[in-house]
């Protein structure tokens, strides 16, 4: 089975980052039987043959990368099969997207509360929470001046834990790569 890990704070080359070859390389070490950087974000698609086995692999790479350059940033496991599903229910497409600067898909920490009302709107009315999953949330940024709303900002302040997030056309792009013809 295919796992994605997205992880936090990741830009691949960066101080306390790895690079493209050492990220791949802790996931192989770490027992994943293919580990293929998706970008340069901090995604990473790896196989192995089961959840349980994911997390320890993920685990063991967090460990081997702490010690090859330091990186302390977590990072959040889903299946490719759970990202199909999540890509196939299209969240976005009533979304006028002239009208937004991005859609976004945010990684929850596992230990994050029960999710708020929603809609939900961020104090400067730059994100805009559409969704929750359970473990993800779904957004909208919106750019009111110089600078785009940040979703992952605004939910590590709200739920008061670390997370992650990606444009949403990375996931879409990840799914269309990676998922077999039976996870569709």
């Amino acid at each position: 089975m295919q796992y994605a890990a997205f992880f936090r704070n990741l830009n691949l080359g960066r101080p306390n980052c790895p690079t493209k070859a050492q990220l791949e390389d802790a996931f192989m070490r770490a027992g994943a039987a293919s580990a293929a950087s998706f970008l340069t974000n901090g995604t990473l698609v790896f196989t192995v043959p089961s959840a349980g086995r994911a997390h320890r692999v993920f685990a063991g790479a967090c460990e081997l990368l702490r010690e090859t350059c330091g990186l302390r940033e977590p990072g959040y496991v889903r299946s490719v099969e759970h990202l199909a599903r999540l890509v196939a229910l299209d969240p976005f497409a009533a979304v006028d997207r002239a009208k937004v600067y991005a859609c976004c898909v945010t990684f929850l920490h596992p230990d994050s509360a029960a999710a708020p009302a929603l809609p939900l709107t961020s104090p400067r009315g730059d994100v805009q929470v559409l969704h929750w999953t359970g473990p993800e949330a779904l957004s909208l940024s919106f750019k009111p001046g110089q600078s785009p709303g940040s979703p992952n900002a605004f939910l590590e302040k709200l739920l008061g834990l670390p997370a992650t997030t990606r444009n949403w056309n990375t996931v879409q792009r990840l799914v269309h790569k990676h998922a077999g013809p039976t996870d569709r």
